[in-house]
C-alpha cells in the first residue's frame, strides 16, 4: 500500500516535469520555427476566409454566408501539394455535398433518414466524378452540415453559391500569392525521383553480384513505379509554372528554378524507361543463370553513382553539369563488349548507354552533343586500338 501511495505522490511531480519539458526553450524555439514556416499559409487562410465572407455578404447579398469562409479555409488549408488542382477538386467536392443537401432539404426537410440519404448520395456522386477519399468525405460532411443547419426562408441554394464563392477566392489567392511549397514541390519531387532511380540501380547491381532474384524483382517493382513519380513531377511543375506566370509575389529566381525542373522532365522520363528495361533484363539474367560480365555490373554501379550525384546537386541547387565528366567516362567504358556476354547482358549494356545519354541531357547538355559523347563503337572512341592489337 505504501508503495502505491509513493507512486501516486510522484504523479504531480512527473506532470510538472513533463510540462516544463514541453515549454522548455528548445521546444519553444521549435514551435516558433514551425509558426514562421506556416505564417504565410495562416495569413492566406485568414484573408481568404474574411474575403469570401465579405464577397458573399456584401456583393452576392447573402445574410449569413457561413459556407463561403468555411470552404475557403478548407481549400487553402488542406492543399500543400498540387495546390491549385486540389483546390478545384475540394471546391467541387464541397459544392457537390452542399448542392445535394440543399436540393434534398427543399423537398424532404431535415432529419435522421435525410442525413443518411444525403451523406450517401453526396459521397457517391463525388466518387462517380473521380474524387478520392478526402474529397468524398468532404462532400459527405458538407452535405450533413447543410442537412442539419436549416437555411433561412427564401435562401434555397444560397449555401451552394457561398461554397463556390469560397472556393473561387481560395483559387485566386493560390494563384496570385502561392506558398513556397508550390514552387518548391517540383524540386522535391525531382530529388525523390532521381534518388529512387539511383536506389533501383544500386539494388540491381547488388542483385546481379549476389545472384539474388528476390532483390532483382524488388528493384523491378520499384522501377515500374518510377513512371508515376515522373507524372507527379510533371503535374507539380505545370502547377508551379502557372503560379509563376500569375503570381506577382514570386521572384524571377523562383521562376527560373521551376523552368530548370521542367527541362529535366523529358530526359528523366526517358531515363526511367531505359532503366526499367535494364532492370527487367537483369531479372531475366539472374533467373536464367546467364553470365553477366563483372564489367557490365560495374557500369550499372557507376550509373547509380551518377544518378546519386545528380540528386545531391539538386538538393544543393548546384550546377548539374558537374556530373557530365563521370557520365562521359562511363560512356567510353560502355563501348567495350565482352565476347561471352549473352543477350540479356548486351541489352543491359545498351540500356546503360541510353541512360547515359538521358542523364547528360538532364544535366544540361544538348541531345545531339550527348549522343556524340557516347561513342557507337570502340573504334570510334579509340581508332588506334586495332593497330595496337595487330602489333
Amino acid at each position: 500500500m505504501s508503495t502505491r501511495r509513493e507512486q501516486l505522490s510522484l504523479v504531480p511531480a512527473r506532470a510538472w516535469d513533463r510540462l516544463r519539458l514541453e515549454v522548455s526553450p528548445g521546444s519553444a524555439r521549435e514551435r516558433w520555427v514551425r509558426l514562421r514556416a506556416r505564417a504565410w499559409l495562416i495569413v492566406q487562410i485568414a484573408v481568404g476566409a474574411a474575403l469570401a465572407w465579405w464577397i458573399a455578404r456584401h456583393l452576392v447579398g447573402h445574410v449569413l454566408p457561413f459556407f463561403a469562409p468555411v470552404t475557403a479555409m478548407i481549400c487553402l488549408g488542406l492543399t500543400y501539394g498540387d495546390r491549385i488542382r486540389r483546390i478545384v477538386e475540394l471546391t467541387v467536392g464541397v459544392a457537390i455535398g452542399i448542392l445535394t443537401a440543399d436540393v434534398f432539404v427543399q423537398w424532404f426537410g431535415s432529419g435522421t433518414w435525410q442525413i443518411l440519404l444525403v451523406a450517401g448520395t453526396a459521397m457517391s456522386l463525388a466518387v462517380l466524378l473521380g474524387a478520392g477519399q478526402l474529397l468524398m468525405m468532404q462532400a459527405g460532411i458538407q452535405g450533413v452540415l447543410v442537412t442539419t443547419l436549416v437555411a433561412p426562408e427564401g435562401a434555397a441554394l444560397s449555401r451552394w453559391v457561398d461554397a463556390l464563392v469560397g472556393g473561387s477566392v481560395a483559387l485566386v489567392i493560390a494563384m496570385l500569392a502561392p506558398t513556397r511549397s508550390t514552387t518548391q514541390r517540383p524540386r522535391e519531387r525531382a530529388v525523390a525521383a532521381v534518388g529512387h532511380l539511383a536506389a533501383v540501380l544500386t539494388d540491381t547491381t547488388q542483385a546481379m553480384r549476389s545472384r539474388d532474384l528476390d532483390r532483382a524483382r524488388g528493384a523491378l517493382t520499384t522501377a515500374r513505379r518510377l513512371s508515376e513519380e515522373v507524372d507527379a513531377l510533371r503535374d507539380a511543375t505545370a502547377e508551379a509554372l502557372a503560379a509563376a506566370r500569375l503570381a506577382p509575389l514570386l521572384s524571377g529566381v523562383h521562376r527560373d528554378q521551376v523552368r530548370q525542373i521542367q527541362e529535366m522532365i523529358g530526359p528523366l522520363g526517358l531515363a526511367v524507361r531505359n532503366v526499367r528495361v535494364l532492370v527487367r533484363r537483369s531479372v531475366a539474367a539472374v533467373e536464367d543463370g546467364e553470365f553477366v560480365p563483372p564489367t557490365y555490373t560495374d557500369m550499372v554501379e557507376a550509373l547509380a553513382q551518377a544518378a546519386a550525384t545528380v540528386q545531391e546537386q539538386l538538393v544543393d541547387q548546384a550546377p548539374l553539369a558537374e556530373v557530365q565528366e563521370d557520365l562521359i567516362t562511363l560512356a567510353r567504358r560502355s563501348t567495350w563488349s565482352h565476347p561471352q556476354a549473352g543477350l540479356s547482358a548486351e541489352v543491359l549494356r545498351a540500356q546503360v548507354r541510353s541512360t547515359v545519354v538521358d542523364l547528360l541531357v538532364l544535366s544540361g547538355m544538348g541531345p545531339a552533343e550527348a549522343r556524340r559523347r557516347v561513342p557507337a563503337t570502340r573504334e570510334e572512341y579509340d581508332p588506334g586500338h586495332v593497330e595496337d592489337e595487330d602489333r
